[in-house]
């Protein structure tokens, strides 16, 4: 009766004179071992490789450090699965030959992509180009998911020259299907190739309402960190069709103003445009490469109006304002040093006759 009871597995189990726990404990043993020695040698590596700072043995050890761990693990235990189903279910034997390397290939492509990552950050943390790298990082990602997904698709028994075959036709379907997606891609390419702008760079567009900073230049996106510290997520294929400025890139900045005189210091004009003149070309942050231009130029309502042209060496922002400051204050002290001032709109009534008043 107790024998009936009995599981048929506890009882297989039972009749196996613990072959089936010593062959367990042995590979638990080893993959414990492996993996023990796996750690201590990977801990010394980055050990040696921190010793020498143009070393790359760090960025690998710390893409392929974790996923080798499980890869470890994965395959103790499907050297464990292999010893159980040799003794109890030989029939599970055929699931575990497809699922070892899917597991497996699925892991490596997983390290493959850290591996890929790391790389991509060391680049950008030596200062290499930003549109370059993203790129080349992108594209190494795209080739390890395709080298990924055929070996999973044959273990599967997805035919791939059946897949071939049906590409012709089914390149044209997902064409025509994704053919926002196929213009953002290329406009990636695009912008790699022309370079308007690179990561980091400030552009604004006169066509469209886009300004900000370039964060990060996808394979559909182009992300724009806005003034108000926004993200701004414009598709690649935009910057096909649109102007695009990149203010980044200018080579100085210009001051252009206009100021206006009282017309009774019209006689003072030739000598504040003299001093205004030699003020931006000695001024030491005016570009005197550039052109500089004081002139007097039109007859105001209520102002004799003169302008000043003239670029600064700066190209910050904030400095160029500062700069900026700096010279409208000087121009206001030589107009008060000639004893003029600047106008403002007013109106003069002249009168020239009262009528006579009535005798009563």
């Amino acid at each position: 009766m107790t024998e009936l009871m009995r599981p048929e597995w506890w009882s297989n189990l039972l009749t196996q004179h613990y072959d089936w726990f010593l062959e367990i404990g042995l590979a638990l043993a080893a993959v414990f071992l492996v993996s023990i020695f796996w750690r201590r040698l990977r801990k010394r590596m980055i050990k040696h490789s921190s010793e020498s700072p143009t070393s790359w043995g760090h960025t690998v050890l710390d893409a392929i450090g974790v996923p080798i761990n499980w890869i470890i693990l994965v395959m103790g235990l499907f050297w464990m699965a292999d010893i159980s189903a040799q003794h109890f279910a030989r029939d599970i034997t055929g699931g575990l030959m497809i699922g070892r390397p899917l597991i497996l290939t699925f892991l490596v492509a997983w390290m493959a992509w850290r591996l890929v990552e790391r790389l991509e950050e060391r680049q950008l943390t030596k200062g290499n180009d930003a549109n370059t790298v993203q790129l080349v990082g992108n594209l190494a990602k795209v080739v390890v998911s395709v080298v990924i997904v055929m070996p999973v698709l044959q273990v599967m028994g997805v035919t791939i020259s059946g897949m071939l075959a049906f590409g012709g036709v089914g390149g044209l379907i997902v064409g025509m299907a994704a053919k926002d997606l196929l213009a953002n891609f290329f406009g990636s390419f695009i912008i790699y190739m022309d370079r308007p702008f690179k990561v980091g760079d400030w552009v604004r567009s006169p066509d469209r309402n886009i300004e900000g900073t370039v964060e990060k230049i996808g394979f559909r996106v182009t992300c724009i960190r806005t003034f108000d510290k926004r993200p701004l997520y414009v598709p690649n294929a935009v910057f096909t069709s649109i102007s695009v400025e990149n203010p980044s890139r200018m080579r100085n900045r210009r001051i252009k103003e206009t100021i206006g005189l009282r017309y009774q210091d019209a006689s003072k004009m030739a000598t504040v445009l003299s001093k205004v003149e030699t003020l931006l070309r000695t001024h030491p942050d005016i570009a005197t490469d550039q052109i500089i231009m004081v002139n007097f130029n039109s007859y105001g309502p209520s102002s004799l109006d003169f302008f000043i042209y003239c670029f600064t060496k700066t190209t910050d922002w904030a400095t160029f304002h500062q700069v900026k400051q700096d010279v409208l204050l000087k121009i206001m002290d030589i107009i008060h040093a000639e004893g003029a001032d600047c106008a403002f709109p007013t109106r003069t009534l002249h009168v020239e006759s009262m009528p006579e008043a009535r005798e009563s």
